[in-house]
């Protein structure tokens, strides 16, 4: 279950995290090189996940009425009540912007080759059900570009008995689109006819279609995109977890009539 999003550790970082002093390889053990875990932003596949149950037990808390939770949360919705808390990490990135020789280059703000972005830090995460498994854009698919395209939307709902609420961090981007196809398009970027060595978009997009087999009618746009990353890093340890009335007052993190509920299920009753 853990995924790449790590706090965007520096050289400055130690490579030991948390009071426990663990290494990346406590969790992530990688026999014959085989390493443990997913990122759901990138894997295809749900195979030799790491979960948190893998070394805690339940039911793991005293009081019997956290345990209750446990149900419909992950052990990460209330021990990850903030994520890039340290670092800022990256939220969104336009490429429409890119090309443009008159700006000065800056990683965490602009560069040429790649357009713009927009760092964050401290941020609460958004909840969605996710029954591990995540639905996929696939070439060719068509796209609204009045909307935002999601790239991997979580599957999961409340009525779904394999999924639990998860935190998740979303990364927001303007991509290139086939105006005519409604499709978003891959381009080249690097060797020749590369957007990162020629700026010419018409071009590199030309290329990256044929190369991956798809039509491409010549005239392009930017589309929003959305892709979900769930989170498993910075696990917080339990007197610096989320207190009940984080999600359970007015105001609460939690919109749980967008989760399925009727209202503070506290009050309207758990899932059914």
């Amino acid at each position: 279950d853990l995924d790449s999003s790590l706090d965007n550790p520096g050289p400055e970082d130690d490579v030991h995290m948390g009071r426990e002093a663990f290494l990346c390889v406590d969790c992530h053990a990688a026999p014959n090189h085989d390493i443990r875990g997913r990122a759901f932003s990138v894997s295809v596949d749900n195979d030799n996940n790491v979960a948190c149950e893998d070394c805690h037990t339940k039911p793991p808390h005293q009081d019997q009425r956290l345990n209750g939770h446990l149900d419909a949360l992950s052990c990460q919705a209330c021990h990850i009540p903030a994520y890039a808390r340290k670092l800022p990490t990256k939220t969104f990135w336009d490429w429409s912007k890119g090309g443009d020789p008159s700006r000065q280059d800056d990683p965490h703000h602009y560069l040429r080759i790649k357009g713009e972005f927009v760092y964050n830090h401290d941020m609460q995460p958004q909840y969605f059900w996710f029954d591990k498994s995540v639905d996929r854009y696939l070439l060719d698919d068509p796209i609204d570009p009045d909307a935002v395209t999601a790239i991997n939307r979580p599957r999961g709902n409340i009525h779904n008995p394999a999924a639990r609420i998860w935190p998740f961090r979303i990364h927001r981007a303007l991509q290139p689109y086939d105006t005519r196809r409604n499709v978003l398009l891959p381009p080249i970027l690097s060797g020749e006819g590369g957007y990162w060595h020629e700026f010419d978009w018409p071009k590199a997009l030309s290329l990256g279609a044929k190369a991956a087999g798809m039509a491409f009618s010549g005239e392009f746009g930017f589309a929003n995109t959305a892709m979900y990353w769930p989170l498993s890093h910075m696990v917080m340890p339990r007197e610096n977890t989320l207190r009940c009335t984080d999600c359970h007052e007015d105001g609460g993190r939690m919109d749980w009539k967008a989760l399925g509920y009727e209202g503070d299920p506290v009050v309207t009753g758990g899932r059914r």
